[in-house]
């Protein structure tokens, strides 16, 4: 059980968490925002999934439905450019322009609502240096095509990182996520495979290299033999490491996962 919030952007939603946690002694669990999608399936039942980890295999969907908005954003003539293209990157459809007094422009954009929800206000006011506003509305509900991108940390799905994506979009989301994934888990005593798959495929992989320990450092002079049964036992030590322990994400790996206008470079 929890609470579904809405803020101003990642900046507003740090700041609340902050507040929660220094002035009331709440040590809170944010999980990356969702929207609820209807899955209608192949045996003629309809689902409203709202968890990632929930969704339906492919094979057993028969379309899917995703919540629509009708964005309004007003902002100096100058911006119109920068705007234009964020609305675009992020599925919109435009509807309406509109000129206004002041040198100001209102544009009315088509969204998916998954499209807004996490790091768009924070770019439409990085790109307009904050004087563009956004206001939206419902517009129903429409059929698009997503697909379910899993995580998996050395095999293991992890269903808190999974998330719904638009098809086109998944090959670039899954080497984002697995690329700031590797730059946010910790090294560890054995390596980790970080993957992203769709479905079977894997998408994209990183690696992170486990933490090495210097077992020959007291061996003296040239015994080959003795060197070699060391690195080997410590090879078998990291392989029931690896099937044995367990990837920790803190907190704040996963608020910084959900700042996708990180450089991934």
């Amino acid at each position: 059980m929890g609470f579904r919030c809405g803020f101003l952007g990642l900046l507003h939603m740090d700041v609340i968490l902050q507040r929660l946690e220094q002035e009331y002694g709440q040590v809170v669990i944010a999980t990356p925002p969702t929207v609820p999608y209807k899955v209608f399936m192949r045996d003629g039942s309809e689902k409203l999934i709202s968890n990632p980890a929930e969704y339906p295999a492919s094979e057993f969907i028969l379309r899917t439905e995703e919540p629509m908005i009708i964005g309004k954003i007003v902002a100096p003539n100058e911006y119109f450019g920068g705007v234009l293209k964020l609305c675009i990157d992020h599925r919109g459809v435009q509807v309406d322009h509109e000129s206004l007094e002041g040198g100001r422009m209102k544009l009315s954009f088509q969204f998916p609502l998954s499209e807004i929800i996490t790091d768009f206000f924070d770019n439409l006011k990085r790109i307009s240096s904050g004087y563009a506003s956004l206001d939206y509305e419902d517009n129903g509900y429409a059929t698009a095509d997503v697909v379910k991108v899993k995580v998996m940390l050395n095999g293991e799905e992890v269903d808190s990182l999974s998330s719904i994506v638009h098809k086109t979009r998944a090959a670039p989301h899954a080497r984002s996520l697995v690329k700031r994934l590797k730059k946010i888990i910790d090294r560890q005593m054995f390596a980790v495979a970080i993957q992203a798959a769709v479905g079977n495929d894997v998408l994209a992989r990183e690696n992170i290299s486990a933490m090495r320990k210097d077992v020959t450092a007291k061996c003296y002079g040239g015994d080959i033999t003795r060197r070699r049964k060391l690195l080997d036992k410590q090879k078998e030590g990291k392989k029931r490491m690896k099937q044995m322990g367990c990837v920790e994400l803190s907190q704040e790996g996963f608020l910084k996962l959900m700042k996708n206008t990180e450089d991934d470079d």
